[in-house]
């Protein structure tokens, strides 16, 4: 039981209160009515009133003895028993007024069509807030320090910074034309992004606000990845089917490796030993050697009932224990679990039309999908794979990013 801030104090006084008299009073006067309790003893005041005058106090009326001194009596072992209860019962209570609300996270949701992130609340997963943005704003990430949501809004050919305290857009970042996806560098300055209408990577410093490099790419580029070393910047070319390997240092492609047709996402394993790159119209998932830059693995997906074309691989979340990974897999409404052990499809997950992205919660509980045609996005509990609820977001949700609840601004 979680009591809201303005009445747990008035209910941890009242139940001082309470155990306060109950320690006072033994517990056998405590048991008693009215009724049973012995009243008090009256001394009756004998006055004569036949001739008053000039008679002093003592002669109008005895002032009545005082009662005689009682021994304090010991409480009983039951009386000392229950008063200790009650103060057990006073320190949970109180424990439970000051607690925390449990581990809420902000789950922010970008939506194409309706320019604007719908914030959820992962503990009631419902919507508490919507923040209007540029036009259609597709990628999001938080700076390092959970202070800042970066929003790529293509058609405003910007990169939104809203500062999360207040929902406010604090400025606009020079991104090159149609930002789509983009990734941050761990030293929380350099922003990496995708340029799809110009075949560019766009890198910006986020402290001075502007451009310190462009890096020619392939056609159509769309994924964005940093590794957690900082060492690599990667970029998917949709048209050129590649993934570009630049040296964040020398601020150069320095290695491609051809991958499945269109590729959409890519994603570093938790200790960048790896590289996962999604194919949408190849229907695959390369899985990569960071060393080599050569591919290990082919992974590819088999729904029953749903023909092979409607199953195209986009957005991915792995585990940071290296268990599985969760690939969403477009039109099929379907999200791929796979067992990275073995590189075996354990399980499809249905979720709602269209799944774009996904995120899990710091805890790993949870996954969100985006899902873009039926505007909404599903909730996964990891444990059992299976949806347990739909929220209704705004018109053709696409990103995803998560507040962890430790960052949450304070009210």
């Amino acid at each position: 039981m979680i009591l809201p801030g303005p009445i747990a104090p008035m209910a941890a006084t009242a139940w001082a209160a309470v155990i306060g008299r109950a320690i006072r009073q033994p517990e056998e006067t405590r048991d008693m009515t009215s009724v049973d309790r012995p009243a008090r003893p009256v001394i009756p005041t004998v006055v004569d009133r036949s001739n008053t005058a000039g008679i002093g106090r003592a002669a109008r009326g005895a002032r009545p003895a005082p009662f005689a001194p009682v021994a304090p009596v010991a409480p009983s072992a039951r009386a000392t028993s229950t008063a200790f209860a009650a103060l057990a019962a006073l320190a949970a209570l109180v424990a439970l007024c000051i607690a925390p609300v449990a581990s809420a996270h902000w789950v922010y949701v970008s939506n194409e069509k309706d320019h604007t992130v719908s914030v959820i609340d992962s503990e009631t997963d419902e919507v508490i807030r919507i923040i209007e943005v540029g036009e259609r704003p597709r990628g999001v990430t938080l700076s390092r320090d959970f202070t800042r949501l970066y929003v790529c809004a293509s058609d405003s050919d910007a990169v939104q910074v809203i500062d999360v305290a207040t929902d406010r857009i604090l400025h606009d970042l020079p991104s090159g034309e149609d930002p789509e996806q983009f990734a941050l560098h761990p030293d929380d300055k350099r922003l990496y992004i995708a340029n799809e209408d110009d075949a560019i990577a766009t890198v910006v410093d986020v402290e001075s606000r502007t451009v310190i490099a462009q890096i020619d790419v392939g056609v159509e580029p769309e994924g964005m990845a940093v590794s957690h070393d900082g060492r690599w910047a990667i970029v998917t070319s949709e048209t050129s089917n590649m993934a570009h390997w630049i040296d964040t240092e020398a601020g150069e492609i320095v290695a491609n490796t051809l991958v499945g047709q269109r590729p959409r996402d890519a994603e570093f394993n938790a200790d960048d030993t790896e590289l996962w790159v999604s194919a949408e119209i190849g229907g695959t998932v390369s899985i990569i050697d960071t060393a080599t830059q050569q591919i290990v693995h082919t992974l590819e997906f088999e729904i029953p009932g749903i023909s092979r074309d409607r199953v195209q691989p986009v957005g991915m979340e792995l585990t940071s224990d290296g268990a599985l990974a969760f690939i969403a897999l477009g039109p099929s409404n379907h999200v791929a679990v796979v067992d990275r052990a073995t590189f075996e499809v354990i399980d499809y997950v249905l979720v709602g039309r269209r799944v774009w992205h996904l995120a899990l919660t710091p805890e790993e509980d949870k996954l969100y999908t985006t899902n873009g045609v039926s505007g909404d996005v599903t909730v996964v509990d990891v444990a059992a794979r299976k949806a347990t609820k739909t929220i209704k977001v705004g018109r053709y949700p696409w990103g995803v990013t998560i507040l962890p609840n430790e960052a949450l601004p304070a009210p």
